[in-house]
């Protein structure tokens, strides 16, 4: 089998993101509501430690200071103006969804011009309206169009360009096809369609593709070279597809965002209400529990309970901020570091 090229990137974003796998799977790919409660049980047990190595007890400080109700005020006061302007920022992204017919008119010709030049590409009858099918389809035909690029160069005169298209041709082939296994059967509103996605390395394919064609271009004879500019043709439908699915995908998790807050937050309410009302006198909650204070396990619990609503932000933020990071430049740009030289040499 050809070998890689030694500078070219990974193709998974795992390898080419590098660091920890724990915690590009927080980043990515674990549930939100996993990465939400994760923080917050560190944030409750971190407190429930505080207040059993406190020299000076809650209960001492609440009778003296009353910090109880001025926590839970804050918290309530956080609560109602965090949801509103959460919600309306998410609100403010979502409303490009209306717009006048004229505007939506042009959404839908646009969408389906480009749905025509994709099936054309590919050469079938019409491109599979569901997301993660479409993207199958799009990844399979570079593929297959790889693996003919291959197939032309094998009886090349010019040992080196055959040596290089092949190892070129076969590492995007079996890329291709693992992309294409990751989305088979996924389903649109999920990450690992976007996932799968984001592990097919199309700059630096089309980076490399163009860099062939210009060092090769007489050596590889015509009927390769079409081919190659044929999987170029097809490689550049994938950034303005992935990029439209992403978009798709945000606004499917703020959406999700949203009603997420706004149902956390009626219990947050009630609980720092509460708090704010029936915890000002501590003398009616006694005893121990593991050898705390009951009252401090009270006021944790609806503490960690009030603060759900900015858990669930941060977990949906962080996912939406590192897919964003990762792509955004679209086409035959590489943002990230990379073991390239600063002096590119072409010859």
């Amino acid at each position: 089998m050809p070998a890689k090229s030694d500078d070219a990137p990974s193709d998974t974003l795992r390898e080419r993101a590098g660091g920890n796998r724990v915690k590009l799977w927080l980043l990515l790919g674990a549930d939100r509501r996993l990465v939400a409660g994760i923080p917050l049980l560190l944030v409750a047990a971190a407190l429930v430690v505080l207040g059993a190595v406190d020299p000076a007890p809650l209960r001492a400080s609440a009778n003296a200071k009353d910090p109880i109700e001025t926590l839970f005020q804050a918290l309530t006061t956080a609560l109602i103006t965090g949801v509103t302007l959460v919600v309306s920022l998410n609100q403010l992204v979502l409303s490009q969804e209306l717009g006048p017919l004229g505007d939506q008119r042009d959404r839908m010709q646009g969408t389906v011009q480009f749905r025509r030049d994709v099936a054309s590409a590919l050469d079938v009858p019409a491109s599979p309206p569901e997301p993660s099918a479409f993207l199958r389809s799009l990844v399979d035909g570079i593929g297959t169009r790889a693996r003919r690029l291959d197939d032309l160069v094998d009886d090349c005169d010019d040992a080196d360009a055959c040596e290089r298209v092949s190892a070129y041709a076969t590492s995007l082939a079996e890329n291709a096809d693992e992309v294409t296994e990751a989305l088979e059967g996924e389903q649109f509103g999920t990450f690992d369609v976007l996932s799968a996605a984001l592990n097919f390395n199309y700059s630096w394919k089309i980076y490399e593709a163009q860099r062939i064609s210009g060092e090769y271009e007489t050596a590889l004879s015509e009927e390769a070279l079409d081919a190659l500019d044929a999987l170029v043709e097809t490689l550049r439908f994938f950034g303005p597809a992935r990029e439209h699915i992403k978009t798709l995908y945000f606004q499917w998790e703020l959406v999700n965002l949203s009603r997420g807050i706004l149902l956390s937050a009626v219990p947050a309410l009630v609980v720092s209400i509460g708090g704010v009302l029936y915890l000002d006198n501590p003398e009616t909650i006694t005893g121990t529990f593991l050898g705390v204070d009951a009252l401090v396990w009270v006021v944790v619990a609806a503490a960690a309970v009030s603060l759900v609503p900015f858990m669930l932000l941060f977990s949906y933020v962080l996912r939406i901020a590192t897919v964003a990071k990762r792509t955004l430049s679209i086409g035959p740009f590489i943002l990230r570091p990379t073991d390239r030289d600063e002096s590119i040499d072409w010859e």
